[in-house]
């Protein structure tokens, strides 16, 4: 028996593990396993209390002394709740969380056994930094790195089996200072855009002190039956089929879409959202999504830091989850070919401490003016930067999706709706005039007379754009599944803080002139909505036409993810992320650095599991049946029945021989050209190498083949899971 039938017969043979939850009230168990401000006040002084309290809410530092105070409160809260360790929870570059478990138990000089949690272990720590992603910032030998603390997302218990560990969510620095990890750019990045958005908020409302970018991300996913799974080593090694061929039925009935989630499923969903809710992790939506197999979560909106944290976490919940019930989540944008993939929506807006959402048309004209000054800014923003926004969400992974069954092109636009494609269009045709202070539609803009109040019904959703305008937000739908929404993110509120910076110092010179305020913002929304205009596109991304449209506007259309990464290193790149104290130059190169590597490597396992695969899978289960069919050949033959009576099986074998001759070839062929690429000393050239003379030239060709030889075998001796079975069997 294979073990594709025997893990077939086990998904036949298997049983809904269905969690042991009582139906209890979400809110019930909401953020047990969190250290919330509210257990804060029950487990710390009020001088602890307090301080903590300004830190979360207003960023400032805590006093070490005070800081042992609060440790002491979070071990006696973290024990209540049976934990015996706890650990820095850091998110490194090497696009995961990592964490090294410490106990609170210790030995006093004379041998007394205690448990203890000090306020300077809670602050900060010193994992070893020289095995983490640097990008050349530390040698081997240079170990040293700092986790630090980050007050504003709140320690947690993770439960993995019976154990149980405390969880401080930190950021991790070099020795030297520079960041290692996603978080530290992200909170630069957030801080920035609030200083940004506070000085142009202040135009119109001078009670807003603060402003905080918002996250809402749905996560996509699939969901495979672990025994499945384990029949197939390519979705083992790399979360994605290299070999496969579609099946009669895919995702071309739309039935699944939205439909009644399997029970199994639905016993799994319920597992991990209740471990998320825990957690604090606002779960609000589940539902199928178009592929078969295919599903999505997506939580309550939260600040663009937590967020962060809640999806990584999420991701890892799942995946753990998933084993209780012996299925197997895959997060790769694009485990199987020739249906949907799976992104990370990132829905990005900006709310202000005065309860402000600063993208959603408000009731006065004073209000809408503020909505569109950010309005305009934010498309501004993604206008000028839009190379360093698709270097953001550039990945090997994100490379098979982008642009197929339904995800948005490389190419970043803008889109808008009918509607607000009206208001831009009457802004702009009012460019040359000259405004004064009894201008009537300037000084009253009322958008409300041109946008009808249910807006987020009417306007449309475009699914090919890779940023879109949905309402009350921007919905950026190029991130991959995989990814950290950290580094999006941190690039987008990098440039929309850069540009709302420029837009104040545009204004304020208007207004030294002599200008009315209203007037001088005018003036200014006008010229940006004429200098962005290009970027905006309310058409079908997949159409050809667009791709030959977009490159007479001059849009960048990066399509792979080495020559995508450039833009991270460009002089643009490095000072709009120095101006806004986000990343050095040795920092982005850096980055520069472990993308390509990231990319080399991912390529290259590919490369070695395709080879792997077809030389000890498939060319195995093809000559097997090449033999029956030589055998059956001679045996007709033999018989003296005339050949046309076996032309069939003369056709077939010869069909067989010629993919197995040409899986064999190609495969030798894309060794060797790796054998080049590794001989390359040069990062980018190297994954150039592996783009282009080992993914490109032979990744296709292989599967074409072994596809082929797929519909071709006797059913019996195929090894691998095929479609059909990974896709509709749970």
């Amino acid at each position: 028996m294979s073990l594709r039938t025997d893990a077939v017969n086990h998904v036949s043979h298997g049983h809904v593990n269905s969690p042991d939850i009582k139906g209890a009230k979400i809110t019930g168990v909401f953020g047990e396993s969190v250290f919330t401000l509210k257990t804060a006040r029950e487990y710390l002084s009020e001088e602890a209390y307090k301080s903590l309290s300004a830190s979360v809410k207003g960023g400032k530092k805590i006093d070490r002394q005070v800081a042992g105070q609060i440790a002491s409160g979070m071990r006696a809260w973290a024990e209540s709740k049976g934990v015996t360790h706890y650990t820095h929870w850091f998110q490194p570059l090497t696009g995961s969380t990592a964490e090294k478990h410490d106990s609170f138990f210790t030995l006093k000089g004379d041998g007394t056994a205690i448990e203890e949690f000090e306020g300077a272990a809670l602050i900060q720590q010193e994992p070893d930094a020289s095995s983490f992603p640097n990008g050349g910032l530390r040698a081997t030998f240079e170990a040293r790195g700092y986790s630090a603390w980050d007050p504003s997302s709140p320690p947690f218990i993770i439960e993995i089996g019976n154990g149980k560990t405390l969880c401080i969510p930190t950021i991790f620095i070099a020795y030297t200072g520079e960041s290692l990890d996603y978080k530290a750019p992200l909170m630069k990045a957030v801080e920035s855009l609030n200083k940004a958005a506070v000085t142009v908020c202040n135009y119109f409302d001078k009670n807003v002190t603060k402003v905080t970018p918002t996250l809402g991300w749905e996560q996509e996913y699939f969901v495979i039956d672990e025994a499945l799974v384990n029949a197939r080593p390519d979705l083992v090694q790399c979360g994605r089929t290299v070999f496969g061929f579609t099946p009669a039925k895919g995702q071309q009935l739309e039935d699944h879409y939205f439909g009644s989630i399997p029970e199994r499923v639905y016993a799994f969903m319920r597992d991990f959202e209740n471990e998320s809710y825990k957690l604090g992790i606002p779960l609000r939506t589940r539902h199928n999504e178009v592929a078969p197999a295919q599903f999505e979560c997506a939580p309550i909106f939260e600040e663009v830091n937590i967020a962060v944290d809640h999806n990584i976490l999420l991701m890892d919940v799942m995946t753990r989850v998933a084993k209780r019930h012996h299925l197997v989540v895959l997060l790769h944008e694009k485990p199987f070919a020739g249906i949907n993939g799976s992104g990370k929506h990132n829905n990005w807006s900006l709310a202000t401490d005065t309860g402000v959402n600063l993208l959603a048309p408000g009731k006065t004209p004073k209000t809408n003016l503020m909505f569109l000054t950010f309005f305009v800014n934010t498309i501004k923003a993604v206008h000028d930067y839009a190379d360093i926004l698709r270097a953001s969400i550039a990945s090997a992974s994100n490379d098979f999706r982008l642009g197929a069954n339904e995800a948005p092109p490389a190419i970043i636009s803008v889109f808008v709706g009918e509607y607000l494609t009206k208001v831009l269009n009457d802004v702009e045709s009012r460019v040359g005039t000259k405004f004064d202070e009894q201008d009537e539609a300037i000084l009253k803009i009322d958008l409300h007379r041109s946008i009808p109040e249910l807006l987020i019904d009417n306007t449309d959703r475009n699914r090919t754009s890779p940023f879109a305008f949905t309402g009350n937000k921007f919905e950026f739908r190029a991130v991959g599944s995989t990814a950290n929404c950290a580094l999006p993110m941190t690039v987008l509120n990098t440039i929309v803080a850069d540009t709302l910076n420029k837009f104040a110092a545009e204004v304020d010179a208007l207004i030294e002139k002599g200008d009315k305020k209203e007037i001088a913002i005018m003036q200014v929304i006008q010229k940006y909505i004429v200098s962005s205009k290009k970027i905006l596109f309310e058409g079908d991304g997949y159409s050809e036409a667009w791709h030959k449209e977009a490159e007479k506007r001059g849009l960048p259309n990066l399509k792979t993810t080495p020559v995508a990464l450039d833009a991270m290193v460009t002089e643009k790149a490095k000072k709009v992320f120095l101006d806004n104290r986000i990343y050095t130059h040795s920092e982005l190169e850096a980055r520069h650095e472990i993308e390509l590597e990231k990319y080399i490597k991912k390529v290259q396992i590919e490369a070695r599991v395709m080879g792997d695969l077809a030389t000890n899978h498939i060319i195995p289960a093809a000559i097997k049946y090449q033999n029956e069919l030589l055998k059956n050949v001679s045996l007709l033959r033999e018989a003296a029945l005339p050949e046309k009576l076996y032309k069939g099986q003369l056709t077939l074998l010869k069909d067989v021989s010629t993919h197995i001759q040409q899986v064999y070839e190609n495969v030798h062929a894309m060794v060797e050209e790796r054998k080049v690429a590794n001989n390359l000393t040069d990062t980018r050239a190297k994954a150039i190498a592996y783009e282009a003379k080992v993914k490109a030239q032979y990744f296709d060709t292989i599967r074409y083949h072994v596809d082929k030889l797929e519909q071709l075998v006797d059913d019996e001796l195929w090894t691998l899971p095929k479609y059909r079975e990974l896709l509709f069997l749970r």
